[in-house]
């Protein structure tokens, strides 16, 4: 699966996403249009209840959007059923992307597990995600990422319950697979930590409030 004709490889309009909570609906995203190239390293913040993680859960297919459309490497993915989203073990969370785009069960298998491997989680792909550690599901999101060609990696807080050298560790990861050629998107309340990427896109009430370039490079960890 490539990314589309243009160099896109994620191209959202018009997202929205709304929650029944009893009697009162919840906008947690209302109005949501952004483009993402391939190799684009992007950090996504915002308050909370900005729509930021429900943005990133529908980027990975972990949730679908109300209205609105979602195309991921030139394919519309916004009409997938939630009733297709495994959430099982590890070699079966890193299957999802491969599920949908119809790659052939053994293939799937053998793909996830490279993957795995790749990140140092060869020995725990039947673990589901209450048996890994912060560290360990981390990994586990981003084997999920290297399955697609080009891979897309989705990080939710990538660092928020990590110590400090765990969460370098795994932002040193997040910077060697960038400039491998993929892209990065990580959702993360750490201005720090969004400064590693190139460019950052703030929400606030489920809308874009702002969408910042950044000089590559221009912040390390400390």
């Amino acid at each position: 699966m490539g990314s589309s004709a243009n160099g896109m490889v994620i191209e959202i309009r018009d997202l929205r996403k709304t929650y029944q909570m009893g009697a009162t609906a919840v906008h947690a995203l209302a109005g949501i249009s952004v483009d993402i190239r391939r190799n684009e390293y992007v950090a996504i913040m915002g308050p909370s209840g900005s729509g930021k993680s429900t943005l990133l859960n529908i980027i990975g297919c972990l949730d679908v959007p109300t209205s609105g459309t979602y195309v991921l490497n030139g394919q519309r993915a916004s009409d997938m059923d939630d009733d297709q989203l495994p959430r099982s073990n590890a070699l079966h969370n890193v299957e999802l992307p491969l599920i949908y785009s119809g790659v052939p069960a053994r293939e799937r298998a053998e793909r996830a597990r490279r993957a795995l491997q790749a990140v140092g989680l060869g020995e725990r792909m039947e673990h589901r995600p209450n048996e890994l550690s912060g560290g360990q599901r981390q990994r586990v999101a981003i084997a999920r990422a290297l399955v697609n060609d080009p891979a897309i990696i989705l990080a939710d807080e990538p660092t928020g319950a990590l110590d400090s050298r765990t969460g370098e560790e795994i932002m040193e990861l997040f910077n060697r697979l960038h400039r491998e050629g993929n892209t990065i998107i990580l959702v993360t309340h750490e201005e720090p930590i969004a400064r590693h990427s190139h460019r950052i896109v703030r929400l606030r009430d489920g809308r874009i409030e702002s969408d910042e370039r950044l000089a590559p490079g221009a912040v390390s960890w400390t």
